[in-house]
């Protein structure tokens, strides 16, 4: 059941990441990999709250964390294509892009990453007040 759970919410965590990188493509015609950063920055703070607050939850089947987690975030966000954009903007001498890219993604992705943990850590504290 697990298997089938991670299967269909990695089939939405990447059918979401499609449709954004097509929206980006529309109006976005820089260097810079927008679309998978801003979807890997949003994966980033997404998985820090579902970690930090969710599993508070005891009627939340540990599975269905797991499909949450590991497919449907797993699949949106993608360090494939953020390892592929930066060769290419190398390959391509684009080496400026290239280090903010990278520069930004780490911090940005720890920085998200730490903010969506607080904000899951603050909402379980603000739910055991009430």
């Amino acid at each position: 059941m697990i298997y089938f759970l991670v299967g269909i919410a990695g089939i939405v965590g990447a059918l979401l990441r499609y449709f954004l990188g097509i929206y980006f493509n529309q109006w976005w015609y820089h260097d810079f990999p927008l679309a998978t950063f801003i979807t890997n920055m949003a994966g980033s703070m997404a998985l820090g709250w579902l970690t930090a607050f969710l599993p508070r939850y005891k009627f939340i089947h540990p599975y269905l964390l797991t499909a949450l987690g590991t497919g449907l975030i797993g699949a949106f966000t993608t360090f494939s294509t953020f390892s592929v954009e930066t060769v290419q903007l190398i390959m391509d001498a684009k080496w400026g892009t290239a280090c903010v890219y990278i520069l930004f993604s780490v911090v940005g992705g720890l920085l998200f990453s730490w903010l969506g943990y607080r904000l899951g850590k603050a909402e379980e504290r603000r739910w055991n007040k009430g």
